[in-house]
């Protein structure tokens, strides 16, 4: 197996020390399917597992070493020993998790270093009390069980290919890494812009009370130079910072960031004690605005249509786990290659460092939270805590303008005759807007919406005359959509301000070319009948595109999709990121419409 160090960069950029420990690389594993390793304490430091798999990929794909396979498990072991690096000893050390999925037990040197559960979100344990000199045990128990109240998004819940539900993914499949924290250390770093105002407000968090004395130091720079550098006393476990942008009473003096200039600034915050640095984080941020009023959305102040590509973020030979920082960077700019300003990241919390390369290089984003399919008291808890952790993660990143909670009613299936349902739907989009006032919501992306600001339908009309019927009558289109399913929940209604958006449509297939090979007896597909060459691809993707463009109340369109994945062959590109038909006759039926700023 390649032990060469896999995904050895910073998992994340927007909040970053310079102490930073990779642990991902070549670990004992284990399956446990008869859940005896606690009973036999196999977190015993020392204590041998049968396996080898390469993390951070899981056990399911073959870049883990052990894959690809579809078998379930829902146990499993992992262990490695480390060795403290010198630059740490002395210090407090935080171990931390990209994504472990679903419920993960760590033990440090046979000590039960803490529990997290949520298989999308990270998590950080303090592990100083339980570290030795020398060599150190790392221990993990997960668990992940095929579970419908947790929230799976495209994770098939038994074996084999279902649908557009695939081969799912256990145990840990982001980056693992220490590091070393001031004795208080900061857990959050939120910046909130104001492009009206010209400033910006920090919203910086401590993991204990403030020591009398504690000042947070800020400094912001744009390309390398010096922008703002201030200090202020710390007013308690959260302390708030309001900073003014502009330069010299200058109006123009900040740098907003959109699609075609993603500017950024850089953000370090320093906390001191009597002028000694107790932690240093550095983070960064974008000046941009993004909103909805009569029915339309704004960016920084202008309108803005929205031309996104559905993306699911699987590779083949990973599934959910980005292989490379340079496969994240390729998928956007593919996507910007073929005219799009934005994507909607389907069905999943993506790699962090895929929201950094987005806010680098120019590229909308919808945050998606993955759905669980069983509705009851457990699947409300998990959604809720997720959509909070995703939030909380990358408040920070400009190119994130949209969150999404719900789709399709998955996991409220009777959201219009169920109030508990429906008050689901409408208790996350407040949720969001609680958390991050500054982005919008689109509450059940796809129809029978709740309290929204996108009034997001889906569609796969296969013609151009098919599709202009559909939505020749905005107010037809409120009673009635595809699919028999309405706009709005019952007791729902459209109050104007909402941006209309055909939120999935397109789907288009080839015949010829697709994915090959064992798909378990799963046949492939698209939406309609597939197509048999370029000429009727886009003859069909011109019809369906242009039809929606005509509508004159719509701000937007996302097709479906990026990439083929396993059994779902409507890509643009093949798994393997090969373009099927001509990318620039592709970009110039997808170009702006005239008279779009962006």
């Amino acid at each position: 197996m390649n032990n060469l160090l896999p995904r050895p960069e910073h998992p994340r950029p927007d909040f970053q020390r310079d102490t930073f420990c990779n642990l991902n690389g070549l670990w004992q594993f284990a399956f446990d399917d008869e859940d005896r390793g606690l009973a036999e304490k196999w977190y015993t430091p020392d204590y041998p597992l049968d396996k080898e798999i390469l993390v951070p990929f899981a056990y399911q794909t073959k870049m883990s070493g052990l894959g690809p396979t579809d078998e379930i498990h829902p146990f499993l072991w992992y262990r490695r020993s480390f060795t403290l690096p010198e630059s740490m000893q002395g210090k407090r050390v935080l171990l931390r998790f990209g994504a472990v999925d679903f419920k993960a037990d760590v033990y440090v040197n046979g000590q039960h270093a803490g529990r997290h559960i949520g298989g999308y979100t990270p998590f950080a344990l303090d592990i100083t009390t339980l570290l030795q000199e020398g060599m150190n045990d790392l221990c993990l128990r997960v668990e992940d069980q095929p579970d419908c109240t947790q929230p799976r998004g495209k994770q098939n819940w038994s074996r084999g290919l279902m649908g557009c539900w695939y081969t799912p993914v256990s145990g840990i499949w982001q980056t693992v890494y220490l590091e070393a924290v001031g004795d208080t250390a900061m857990t959050r770093i939120h910046v909130t812009p104001d492009v009206d105002r010209h400033m910006f407000t920090a919203e910086i968090a401590l993991d204990k009370p403030a020591q009398d004395g504690m000042e947070l130091e800020l400094t912001v720079t744009y390309n390398g130079q010096i922008h703002r550098k201030l200090r202020t006393s710390v007013q308690d476990r959260t302390t708030r910072v309001p900073v003014d942008m502009m330069t010299h009473g200058e109006m123009n003096s900040i740098h907003t960031w959109e699609p075609e200039h993603p500017n950024l600034y850089d953000l370090k915050v320093r906390l001191l004690k009597d002028d000694r640095e107790v932690d240093a984080v550095t983070t960064y941020f974008g000046m941009r605005k993004v909103e909805v009023h009569d029915g339309k959305v704004y960016l920084n102040n202008h309108p803005l249509y929205q031309r996104l590509i559905l993306d699911q973020g699987y590779w083949p030979d990973s599934n959910i786990t980005p292989p490379s920082d340079e496969a994240l960077q390729t998928d956007i700019r593919y996507t910007k290659a073929f005219g799009y300003n934005g994507a909607r990241k389907h069905q999943k919390l993506e790699d962090p460092r895929f929201y950094y390369w987005a806010d680098k290089m120019g590229l909308l984003v919808w945050g998606e939270v993955p759905s669980a399919y069983d509705f009851c008291d457990d699947e409300v808890h998990n959604l809720t805590q997720t959509l909070t952790d995703f939030i909380d993660r990358d408040y920070n990143h400009p190119c994130i303008i949209t969150w999404v909670p719900l789709n399709e009613s998955w996991g409220v299936p009777q959201i219009s005759m169920d109030r508990k349902q429906l008050s689901l739907a409408r208790m996350l989009y407040h949720l969001t807007k609680a958390l991050d006032g500054t982005r919008l919501c689109s509450s059940n992306d796809g129809w029978e919406q709740g309290t929204t600001d996108i009034c997001a339908l889906h569609d796969y009309m296969d013609t151009a005359e098919g599709m202009a019927l559909h939505f020749a009558d905005r107010m037809e289109v409120e009673d009635h959509v595809c699919d028999l399913h309405r706009c709005y929940a019952n007791g729902e209604v459209c109050t104007g301000e909402e941006a209309f958006m055909v939120t999935e449509y397109g789907g288009i297939a080839f015949t010829n070319i697709g994915i090959q090979g064992d798909m378990g007896g799963m046949a492939t597909w698209g939406y309609h009948d597939k197509v048999t060459d370029e000429e009727a691809f886009f003859h069909r993707f011109q019809g369906v595109t242009d039809a929606i463009r005509e509508i004159p109340y719509c701000q937007g369109y996302c097709y479906t999709q990026l990439t083929d994945v396993m059994q779902e062959i409507n890509g643009l590109l093949t798994p393997d990121r090969k373009p099927k038909m001509d990318v620039e006759r592709f970009r110039e039926m997808n170009r702006a419409p005239e008279g779009i700023t962006y």
